[in-house]
């Protein structure tokens, strides 16, 4: 097969990697399927993967994704209320070993059925109620100038997962197969999320944080240096949780459409050079690294800047960058793209930074929990660019369009910021 590649190969390649109605595709990605087409040449479409597995179509295969990420996003809301009223310990380790179980039951019943339930559900259940712990117990420890970087900090650890999960998962997926990555990171999991969890405890009532000294050099502009406690009810009755609500949806859609084709983006400015064509991987791993550096750094800055003027910024270049896609795609510049992309991956961190600062702002410490499980509703919601972006890419053949649209929205949601201002209680007494 070095000059000429079997028929019977070409076509059941085209049939595995296209995704039309009777192709099929593994689920993981796009590398791994290349060599289960490779391995299953001249077997019959139905046939299984070696370790009991069937081939999904593209269709099946985006579900359990989704699923998970919908519940996630749900789930950040009553993982919140365990936080606020019982305890992050106990939502960390409830959320771990939802997130445990589910992997291993996806792993032991090696069926679709298997990825829906534990993957999708329990993996995406488990993740929320874990994720609402660690942010709002770390945030009420401190004062709001040190919200920002508290919070990257935290959640910077989220997006550098990145950087060890995905050749974890490939070597383990290579030694052990499927069902055995699956059963490895869930135990992986539970040890991890677990243990870690037990850390985790909040302040005892009427603790006051620290507040920084009075100088006459403290930027006044930069974070607000009082927040009262609403409650969830009062807070859903302020413009300002449906603004807060749109500034995540205007900073996660930008992300998705650039993280869900960061591989495509570089296999088509990369063509003629093999090296990147055969290893987009790269740029990937590349974004994850930006995506966690980006947390903890705009997080810093906004504490000295302010939560307005970071989200500015990084707002404002990225949109650019967006816009500019198009033209760095054909250009076929390496460098162009890592810049462009890297920059839309460190906006897309520095949203996850600033939204649960945002909300701790606004809304104060003792409800951040639930309070700040509503606003993550809004990275929910920006799913729908990724959905759109394939929808145009069939109609069009290219993600041009999807590129200026994510720029246009990101631009509506930088002025959206410039205008939000703290609620005040007072404001429900008149309405």
């Amino acid at each position: 097969m070095k000059d000429e590649v079997p028929a019977e190969l070409k076509e059941l390649k085209g049939k595995y990697l296209k995704g039309n109605d009777e192709g099929k595709t593994k689920l993981l990605n796009e590398h791994y399927a290349k060599v289960k087409v490779l391995e299953m040449a001249g077997k019959p479409k139905d046939a299984k993967d070696p370790d009991g597995w069937k081939w999904l179509t593209n269709a099946e295969a985006s579900w359990p994704y989704a699923i998970c990420v919908i519940l996630f996003a749900i789930f950040m809301i009553p993982g919140g209320r365990i936080q606020d009223k019982i305890s992050p310990r106990f939502g960390a380790t409830l959320g771990g070993f939802l997130l445990a179980a589910g992997c291993i039951l996806a792993g032991l019943m090696k069926s679709y059925t298997g990825l829906l339930l534990g993957f999708g559900i329990l993996g995406g259940i488990g993740m929320g109620i874990g994720y609402a712990a660690p942010t709002p117990a770390a945030l009420k420890w401190f004062g709001p100038h040190k919200r920002g970087l508290i919070a990257g900090i935290v959640v910077g650890g989220y997006g550098g997962a990145a950087l060890y999960i995905s050749p974890l998962g490939e070597w383990l997926i290579e030694k052990y197969g499927i069902s055995g990555s699956f059963i490895g990171l869930g135990i992986l999991f539970a040890v991890v999320v677990i243990i870690a969890g037990q850390f985790l405890i909040v302040p005892r009532e009427g603790y006051v944080p620290p507040m920084p000294p009075e100088t006459a050099s403290n930027n006044k502009k930069a974070v607000v240096s009082h927040s009262e406690d609403w409650s969830p009810k009062e807070m859903l009755k302020t413009w300002q949780f449906y603004a807060l609500v749109l500034l995540f949806i205007g900073s996660t859609q930008s992300g998705f459409l650039i993280i869900s084709n960061a591989t495509g983006l570089l296999k088509i400015t990369a063509f003629a050079i093999p090296f990147f064509a055969m290893n987009a991987w790269i740029l990937a791993s590349y974004g994850g690294l930006v995506n966690a550096s980006g947390r903890v750094n705009t997080g810093l800055y906004s504490d000295k800047i302010g939560r307005a003027n970071a989200y500015t910024i990084n707002g404002i270049v990225s949109a650019i960058c967006l816009a500019l896609m198009p033209a760095i795609m054909a250009s076929k510049s390496i460098v162009l793209l890592f810049i462009a992309v890297g920059i839309a991956y460190w906006q897309y961190g520095g949203g996850l930074s600033l939204l649960p600062s945002y909300t701790a702002d606004f809304f104060g410490s003792k409800n951040l929990g639930v309070n700040y499980g509503l606003v993550f509703l809004g990275w929910g919601l920006g799913f729908f660019m990724p959905a759109l972006a394939g929808k145009i890419k069939d109609l069009t053949g290219s993600l041009d369009l999807s590129f200026y649209i994510s720029a246009v929205i990101l631009v509506f949601v930088v002025i959206l910021g410039r205008l939000i201002k703290k609620p005040e209680k007072k404001q429900l007494r008149s309405a």
